[in-house]
């Protein structure tokens, strides 16, 4: 009977790449599903969604069975280097839960997913979706808004605004999930997506929640101040040479005679006016223009340094050249409304910081305090006993191990070696008799 062929998947060229990158100690993540076969196929593909977001640092193909338990990722966790874990799961009355807890002691935050929708329905819903892997390779900026409450704001509500260690709590938790990104060295080019988190603002008659609208944006730009047509041109001109088959976008200049029919002439969709080619300030960033220089040899370069004409050129070349650009961005997905309903101390279980509808008095969280310090007494007993018996046991062995040494010698020196010496005597005998008898 022949052999079946390898079922193993050939490693693809991302992959390698990513191999060959160095380890370096930027957050890391893990997006499960708790109760694999339960959540069903929204909340599985709302997931895979998640896991797009958090890239490249988070496990893209984790594949969860429907035996896991919690514990078997938090076990792992350290092994992997993971920080944070996403947990999603639903429950008995179809309410989709997300937790957010911090590894390998905690906090964890809970929330309740209002509403969410998922990537596929957002690029349906958009006539221009934008899908490219080159975006991914990056971790997104992270850009939060109005997630501290001003003092006057807190007065002016009350028991409405959660407590002020709750909203700094809720940003470190969210800002340690990205690696921080340094102005000074991070190139802009880089950067190719952004994660925008809203806090919805108090109002009266709340009871204290933290209210959150999640949404991913792919960032894009495009050179302004100049016409349509000269932006089709520059755009016809970076797709020279490329495999993008893209003929809408290059201009038919084939029944013109000069340029400046193409220019001028509203017919053919170039001519605009100043006021098309005007944009809104805000969307409107200047950054250093890509220049072309010439690559100077050696001597080229020593010749330039000594003489004064060399200088005045190299001076005059070598200043920044600034464009304006429009800064778009493109929905890729998802989008999700957290409701933040509790905090815990540790991973997904520990005492309760916070609660969304319970409030204790302060007699009741002295008495939960005791609680939970007994509880970690103990917790540590059983740990100091669990050390102890692991240590005797290790001393057992080593003293029965001794004891086997001790054994074998005794049996080795009660072993009489005249037994041989008599066996090879009567040998020598009947040998002799045999030959006297000859």
């Amino acid at each position: 009977m022949g052999r079946r062929g390898s079922q193993r998947k050939k490693q693809s060229i991302a992959d390698k790449q990513a191999a060959k990158m160095p380890k370096d100690a930027n957050p890391k993540s893990m997006v499960i599903r708790i109760g694999a076969g339960e959540v069903g196929a929204s909340v599985s593909q709302l997931v895979k969604d998640v896991r797009q977001v958090m890239q490249p640092d988070t496990a893209i193909r984790l594949k969860e069975r429907r035996a896991n338990k919690l514990r078997d990722y938090t076990t792992m966790c350290g092994p992997l280097g993971v920080t944070h874990l996403l947990l999603f799961s639903r429950s008995e009355s179809g309410n989709t839960n997300f937790r957010l807890s911090r590894m390998p002691q905690g906090p964890t935050l809970h929330f309740r997913v209002e509403k969410y929708s998922l990537c596929k329905d957002i690029m349906k819903s958009m006539k221009h979706a934008r899908s490219s892997a080159n975006d991914y390779q990056m971790a997104p900026l992270l850009v939060m808004n109005n997630f501290l409450t001003s003092d006057a704001e807190r007065e002016k509500l009350g028991d409405s605004v959660p407590p002020k260690h709750l909203e700094k709590l809720v940003i470190d938790m969210f800002q340690g999930m990205f690696p921080p990104i340094q102005p000074h060295t991070t190139p802009l080019q880089s950067i190719k997506r952004v994660l925008l988190l809203n806090r919805e603002p108090p109002t009266e008659g709340d009871n204290g929640t933290c209210t959150i609208s999640l949404r991913h944006y792919a960032i894009t730009t495009k050179v302004t101040g100049i016409p349509k047509a000269l932006r089709r041109l520059y755009t016809a001109e970076k797709l020279i040479g490329s495999k993008e088959k893209k003929k809408s976008i290059l201009p038919n200049l084939g029944d013109l005679e000069d340029v400046a029919d193409y220019m001028l002439d509203p017919s053919t969709a170039g001519y605009t006016s100043a006021s098309d080619t005007e944009m809104e300030a805000d969307a409107e960033v200047e950054v250093a223009a890509p220049v072309t220089r010439k690559v100077l040899s050696r001597r080229e370069r020593e010749r330039a340094a000594v003489s004064e004409n060399g200088r005045k050129v190299m001076s005059r070349g070598s200043g920044p050249k600034v464009e304006k650009r429009a800064v778009k961005l493109i929905e890729l997905g998802p989008r999700m409304r957290l409701g933040l309903t509790k905090v815990e101390e540790g991973v997904c279980s520990g005492k309760t910081m916070w609660h969304e509808f319970i409030t204790k008095s302060k007699v009741e969280e002295q008495e939960l305090d005791e609680i939970w310090d007994q509880r970690k007494k103990e917790k540590e007993e059983r740990r100091r006993i669990q050390m102890e018996n692991i240590e005797r046991k290790r001393q057992d062995k080593v003293e029965k191990e001794v004891d086997d040494e001790d054994k074998e010698m005794e049996d080795y020196d009660e072993y009489d070696m005249d037994d041989d010496v008599w066996h090879d005597e009567d040998e020598d005998d009947a040998g002799g008799q045999v030959e006297d008898d000859d």
